[in-house]
């Protein structure tokens, strides 16, 4: 059995390898020695490898009860988990310049189209929303730690990419950061946008529930435990 301290390091490896292979002094050598592509590469591998040891010592550590997991709490991630899922695809489906690869994405004529306007960090918050929900739900501390990570790193991430994306798009930032929020609804509500509700579309939400039901269907075979309240 692996103890929480082995799950401990690789939350610590995993979640530090991100910020530290994204920082832009470390990445600007990587680019130099290994070029877009290589740096690309071997960032994935890397966030692979680690992701992959998180699992393996989560999946392996021993559930030790912070909170008793009530029946209540189970509906938690069942409620959250269907925006959780919009927000991922619909980040995954929209140009951003936030997005890996996409930062030209600001000098569009529209910068932040659709899903965008509630947040320009669609992707991020989906990860927040499952990591949250899942912590309430489990209440035990080897999930407090995996998904506390990928909360570290998501909230984190939000703002680091804002600091990049300042960084190398000078006044061509200027637009997205104005016009979107880091917090969901900000904007809108500050009327510093507006809804694009055709920019999101119809089929957007449609297939993060679809995506949302298939994930709960399988969700004992992937994970081995069933997520409805009984």
């Amino acid at each position: 059995m692996v103890d929480l301290n082995e799950l401990f390091a690789a939350i610590v490896v995993f979640v530090g390898s991100h910020f530290l292979l994204s920082s832009a002094a470390f990445r600007t050598r990587l680019l130099d020695r290994l070029g877009e592509r290589g740096f690309r590469l071997a960032y994935s591998l890397v966030a692979l490898v680690t992701f992959a040891w998180a699992l393996q010592a989560y999946g392996a550590a021993p559930r030790i009860l912070l909170w008793t997991p009530i029946p209540a709490l189970a509906w938690v991630p069942i409620l959250i988990m269907p925006f959780a899922f919009i927000l991922v695809v619909a980040g995954m489906s929209t140009r951003a310049a936030t997005a890996l690869g996409q930062e030209e994405a600001a000098k569009a004529q529209d910068p932040a189209p659709g899903i965008l306007r509630i947040t320009r960090h669609p992707f991020l918050w989906g990860v927040v929303l499952w990591a949250v929900s899942h912590i309430i739900a489990n209440g035990d501390s080897a999930s407090l730690l995996l998904m506390g990570g990928f909360l570290v790193l998501a909230l984190g991430g939000m703002h680091h990419i804002d600091q990049r994306r300042e960084a190398q798009l000078g006044g061509a930032w200027g637009p997205m950061k104005l016009t979107t929020s880091v917090v969901p609804f900000a904007a809108i509500a500050t009327g510093r946008t507006s809804m694009d509700w055709r920019g999101i579309g119809i089929w957007r939400p449609v297939l993060g529930l679809v995506a949302y039901v298939i994930f709960l269907y399988l969700h004992p075979l992937l994970f081995g435990v069933m997520p409805l309240p009984h």
